[in-house]
């Protein structure tokens, strides 16, 4: 989730007051990976308390009919050509997906690349208000213009700030060096949260599909995330409703759970942290997880829960065209299908 309109005119301004006040060097383990300059309890906790505070920003999205398609990408390590990312967001927007979900590593840690990001960020969040929804222009009691949104064959009025476009990301290792966390939090706000999507109704009771977005960048999922998971905090819905059911539930993480070849890093995650990971993902009958990190394509099948590693969309891992992005398709039905999507910017042609 990206800022509201007031941080437009003063994100470039946050970001670089930021920077200067705030300094580290690299942490490299010895084997190379780089170490995450915030601590995963911390994060959790101020990720945790912002959901609490601006849950309804994290608004229940509406499927159609119980039908809907959403866009998945990771690991875009985004710089100064925001090509991929642009193309990400135009994809998912000329499809009219639900939403577009974002597996970390999302921008390199320099105060200019945010800036870009935000830039490309906010410009599809334009392009996407342009196409969901009217303008409708009010005149109050003094004759006074005001402009509002609506969307199509509804009559409920919103101001723009009210308006979000439905990106969701959780952050990455490559998110939080050089106090990268800073960066990121301006733009994105929670690295740890949920959205539950709308589908229907079955002998009166709400049918939801459960998004679920973890902290998984610095390799674990820490002390507090687990302690906010045991306690139910992601299915705050039920505590407001609790005749709704789940229909689907798909999980967001940046590491990957298994290794993805022979020569490959394994997952980072403490063994006991693995066996509650699956354990988990089997209580909340996960239907797929969707994991990032190490910049390489995976499908594995364990029991009922399907996961996907995707590789990484940046056009300086991977500068030539290719399915690096993932779709999946959700029917009236409630069967599911996925395939992977072609991105075709080519940096410096």
């Amino acid at each position: 989730m990206f800022g509201d309109m007031m941080k437009k005119n003063y994100i470039t301004t946050i970001i670089l007051l930021t920077v200067l006040m705030l300094t580290a060097c690299d942490k490299v383990s010895p084997t190379g990976v780089l170490i995450a300059s915030s601590d995963v309890d911390d994060r959790v906790k101020m990720s945790h308390e912002y959901y609490q505070i601006h849950k309804r920003e994290y608004n229940v999205l509406v499927g159609r009919n119980g039908e809907y398609t959403f866009l998945v990408g990771a690991d875009s390590h985004m710089t100064n050509d925001p090509g991929r990312m642009k193309e990400m967001l135009d994809n998912g927007i000329d499809n009219n997906d639900l939403f577009i979900a974002h597996l970390g590593d999302i921008a390199d840690t320099k105060a200019e690349y945010y800036i870009n990001l935000d830039s490309v960020v906010q410009k599809a969040r334009d392009k996407y208000i342009k196409k969901n929804y009217h303008e409708v222009v009010v005149k109050d009691d003094k004759d006074i213009e005001h402009v509002f949104y609506r969307e199509p064959h509804s009559t409920e009025l919103y101001t723009l700030d009210q308006l979000k476009m439905p990106f969701y990301p959780v952050v990455g290792n490559h998110d939080l060096t050089n106090n990268g966390w800073a960066l990121w939090t301006n733009i994105f706000n929670s690295s740890f949260y949920t959205v539950f999507i709308y589908v229907g109704d079955e002998e009166g009771h709400p049918i939801y599909d459960h998004l679920i977005f973890l902290d998984t960048a610095s390799g674990t999922l820490g002390r507090e995330q687990i302690d906010l998971l045991d306690d139910g905090a992601l299915d705050d819905m039920f505590k407001v409703n609790p005749d709704g059911k789940v229909r689907h539930t798909f999980v967001f993480g940046h590491t990957n759970i298994f290794r993805v070849g022979t020569f490959e890093l394994a997952s980072t995650f403490p063994r006991e942290e693995t066996y509650y990971l699956l354990n988990k993902f089997d209580e909340w009958d996960a239907d797929i997880v969707f994991c990032g990190h190490v910049h390489q394509w995976d499908e594995q099948h364990i029991g009922d829960v399907t996961y996907l590693t995707l590789d990484s969309m940046s056009e300086r891992n991977n500068p030539e065209p290719g399915n690096y992005l993932v779709r999946v398709h959700v029917k009236t039905d409630g069967s599911l299908s996925w395939e992977r999507v072609r991105m075709n910017y080519t940096p410096n042609r």
